[in-house]
């Protein structure tokens, strides 16, 4: 322990209110054992380093980059250009970010992720959560942003202060590359490469329930899903993102079909991929328009063998099958003509890259783009 002559300085560092003023009123304890935690002076009035108690738990910039999901380095930068540090933050002390400081980086967070630039989302948070205090200049240099009321130019606030994004304004990629993406798909990768599987599904989910399930695809999973594979090409890393991407966006469209009504067609669509293709989000994809559209169909996965499809057509008797391959290798139009015919024929149809319009039999029908197969499937079994 340290004694000054204006200033008591505790083993952890801190400074204790009072100065030689209050030195009658301390009390110290025995120098500590070896590994036993150094003592901290205590005041008579029961509190430690004679300042006012404090039961908030405090973390360190590592701990709340881990929270976030987001560098050390970032949270310094934030601090340092838009005042979003620890409140309590002074030279020669550890930062240590209280629930305060947590709950306005959280907000910055959030509108990051819903496609706002880092200016914006700063002046969002300071405007939402609990005013900032008095900082000293060298410790942030506030923005010039202007302005009273919690507007984000990519974006406005509803009634209840949540976001709502205005399309078309233009606002960084942050290691993506989203040339012509709005701000839905930029805040999508954004949650896509912190890794936060929350965020990517609850924007999908919140997505197809306002635009739909074929607007969401085309305007914002699909440019995403097209961005990380390049950058995974690019890098050679990054399947982590991919894979955690791919696997939100099925959770999602599949919440879509578990909460879709109730179906109108009395036969079936089956949906499936060819044997041995890997690949089906798109196909899922599809299924959950369908249910939206009020389709009524069976899904299979990629394990599903050629005998599995098979009887499963057979079973239930569809009125239209739709066989989805991504590569060209699985693609064989032998699949197309093995689908068993039943006492009520199915309307055959193809989807994905993978199939040759050439190679196709001739009572199967080549299916474009994600929208153009809603409405031809749509059309078949619903008249």
């Amino acid at each position: 322990m340290i004694f000054s002559e204006d200033v008591i300085v505790s083993a952890t560092g801190l400074p204790c209110a009072g100065g030689n003023r209050n030195m009658s009123r301390v009390t110290t304890r025995p120098e500590p054992a070896p590994g036993e935690d150094t003592p901290v002076p205590i005041d008579e009035s029961g509190t430690s380093d004679g300042v006012e108690p404090d039961d908030e738990p405090r973390l360190s910039v590592a701990a709340v980059a881990r929270r976030l999901g987001v560098a050390p380095a970032t949270l310094r930068t934030w601090d340092r250009r838009y005042g979003l540090g620890p409140s309590d933050h002074t030279s020669g002390r550890h930062r240590r970010y209280g629930p305060a400081d947590i709950a306005r980086l959280e907000q910055m967070q959030r509108a990051l992720l819903r496609g706002a630039s880092p200016m914006e989302a700063a002046r969002y948070a300071r405007t939402v959560a609990a005013p900032l205090p008095q900082r000293s200049p060298e410790v942030a240099e506030q923005p010039e942003d202007g302005g009273d009321g919690p507007v984000l130019l990519s974006g406005v606030l509803d009634g209840e202060g949540d976001i709502k994004l205005v399309s078309g304004s233009n606002t960084g990629g942050r290691g993506l590359k989203l040339t012509g993406a709005g701000p839905e798909a930029r805040g999508l990768g954004r949650a896509a490469l912190a890794l936060d599987s929350w965020s990517v599904q609850r924007l999908l989910i919140e997505a197809m329930e306002s635009d739909g399930v074929v607007a969401v695809w085309q305007g914002m999973l699909q440019p995403v899903l097209r961005a990380v594979s390049e950058r995974r090409q690019r890098s050679g890393s990054g399947v982590e993102v991919l894979q955690l991407l791919v696997d939100c966006a099925s959770t999602a469209l599949r919440s879509v079909i578990a909460s879709a009504p109730a179906p109108l067609n009395p036969r079936p669509v089956v949906l499936a991929p060819v044997p041995g293709e890997a690949q089906e989000l798109e196909l899922v994809a599809l299924a959950a328009a369908l249910a939206a559209n009020r389709v009524g169909h069976r899904l299979f996965g990629a394990a599903l063998p050629r005998e599995g499809l098979a009887a499963a057509v057979r079973r239930s008797a569809p009125a239209a099958v739709v066989l989805w391959a991504d590569q060209p290798h699985y693609a064989a139009p032998r699949v197309l003509e093995d689908i068993p015919i039943t006492r009520q024929r199915a309307r055959a149809f193809a989807a994905g890259a993978g199939w040759s319009p050439e190679a196709l039999p001739a009572h199967a029908e080549l299916l474009g783009s994600l929208e153009t197969a809603v409405t031809r499937v749509s059309e078949t079994v619903l008249g």
